[in-house]
């Protein structure tokens, strides 16, 4: 199945772990840094996603425009990307959740 808008499917995985307690703790936060770029950070606490494994992920160009970051820390997805690629560290963070929203 085609994956949908990042963003929209990322509402969704938000949507799918509120259980009247997650939400008031934990949640997404999605900020500016000042390369330009974005940062993304993504509790897993007391989710499905709480100590699964993933692999670094360090790509692009970190002198330009083009680059992303997205790693796992202290139960959190974090990444950072330069202006135009937040979709794509949206979709990193699917693909390892292994989730698709449906339509």
């Amino acid at each position: 199945m085609p994956r949908l808008d990042p963003l929209i499917e990322l509402q969704a995985w938000y949507a799918a772990q509120g259980n009247g307690c997650w939400e008031h703790q934990y949640g997404v936060k999605i900020d500016t840094i000042d390369n330009p770029g974005w940062s993304l950070k993504i509790d897993l606490y007391e989710t499905d996603l709480s100590g699964r494994l993933f692999e670094d992920v360090d790509a692009g160009d970190q002198d330009g425009r083009d680059w992303y970051i997205c790693r796992v820390r202290d139960y959190k997805f974090e990444s950072f990307c330069g202006p135009a690629l937040l979709s794509d560290v949206i979709s990193v963070f699917l693909d390892w959740a292994e989730f698709r929203a449906s339509a």
